[in-house]
């Protein structure tokens, strides 16, 4: 059956809405405008730019044809009572959260969230718009400044030491608990400049926080960085970025003083290291002598990765450049949350 259907429309018109902002005269959305000057005040990661970024992605997401395609591969059973499902949001890119929520409403359950205290701005603000075209779900979305209580079950994500809180407190109930991943992406040695450029959209977007950003390359023995660094050389700028400057300076000093051995081009230190989660304005980098033990190795670490990213895009890999334009069914750590819901 089909998900609940002016729930479906009011998403619809909130896609047009964030379309009309992003690619018209911003001057008449004053009071978005404002929002959005909150957003960056609040978290200084929280650029305009970045911001814009992450909406403009939602409006092309938001459409009729891709929510009914999406939501036509489920099964839905409108007469179930809806459910109040706990959502703890992360708050390390703009509206990251926002994929649960929109998962939570279109199952026709309640939303009961705690935002980060990273991202509290912009999410109410686009509930609220969602209610103005719904007026059904302002019984449907409640935000919490407290612990989470009275809820049928949970969406938590945070680091892997908060994953063991929320896998303590939250454990009797149906959750699904998201913890610490990486993405990693694989060079052959043959991509073009446009595909490396590409890539560090992936590197960099964010200025890399989120866990679908490229923190860890896979390189051929003998691999030449010389074509690596002049195609990322366009990022240059997010150097005058003071919190990731600090980062950089910081996380460059640490491996000087360790006598790691580095590369390095101003704005970005390439450091060999066999973990996959490298700190901002560092990438961690491993050689390879075979594509496929790398990738059945990959394979085998699937839990501690988000995305895989490579020119080929083989099965479940991304493609340079859309680590951050994922869809509509592309879930967070592999766990179709709408079918969770839907099974409740």
């Amino acid at each position: 059956m089909r998900a609940h259907l002016p729930i479906s429309k009011a998403f619809v018109k909130l896609g047009n809405y964030l379309t009309d902002f992003c690619e018209n005269d911003k001057d008449s959305f004053s009071s978005f405008n404002e929002t959005l000057v909150r957003a960056e005040q609040q978290n200084g990661w929280f650029t305009r730019e970045n911001i814009i970024f992450a909406l403009r992605q939602w409006s092309k997401l938001l459409t009729d044809e891709n929510l009914s395609q999406w939501l036509s591969k489920y099964d839905f059973q409108v007469d179930n009572a809806p459910k109040v499902i706990g959502i703890v949001m992360a708050g390390n890119i703009p509206l990251v959260g926002f994929h649960d929520l929109l998962c939570v409403l279109l199952s026709g359950n309640k939303v009961l969230a705690k935002l980060s205290s990273n991202d509290k701005v912009l999410l109410p603000f686009l509930a609220d718009y969602l209610i103005q075209q719904e007026p059904l779900l302002a019984e449907r979305i409640e935000f919490t400044e407290g612990k989470l209580e009275n809820f049928d079950a949970v969406i938590a994500t945070g680091s892997n030491n908060t994953g063991r809180y929320f896998e303590y407190y939250f454990g009797k109930k149906p959750n699904i608990i998201r913890k610490n991943r990486s993405s990693v992406a694989i060079l052959t040695g043959n991509e073009s400049n446009s595909e490396l450029e590409a890539l560090g959209e992936d590197i960099f977007r964010y200025y890399g926080l989120g866990c679908r950003n490229v923190s860890k390359i896979f390189v051929p023995q003998g691999y030449d960085f010389d074509a690596f660094y002049k195609a990322v050389f366009k990022f240059q700028d997010v150097i005058h970025q003071h919190k990731y400057a600090n980062n950089y300076d910081y996380n460059k000093a640490v491996y000087l003083m360790s006598d790691f051995k580095i590369l390095d081009n101003g704005f970005l230190v390439l450091k060999e290291d066999e973990g996959f989660s490298s700190p901002i304005a560092a990438l961690f980098y491993s050689r390879y002598d075979s594509l496929e033990k790398l990738r059945n190795q990959l394979s085998e670490q699937e839990e501690q990765i988000q995305c895989v990213v490579s020119g080929e895009a083989q099965s479940g890999e991304v493609i340079f450049g859309d680590t951050q334009k994922p869809r509509l069914d592309d879930y967070a750590d592999g766990v179709d949350t709408l079918e969770f819901l839907l099974q409740l």
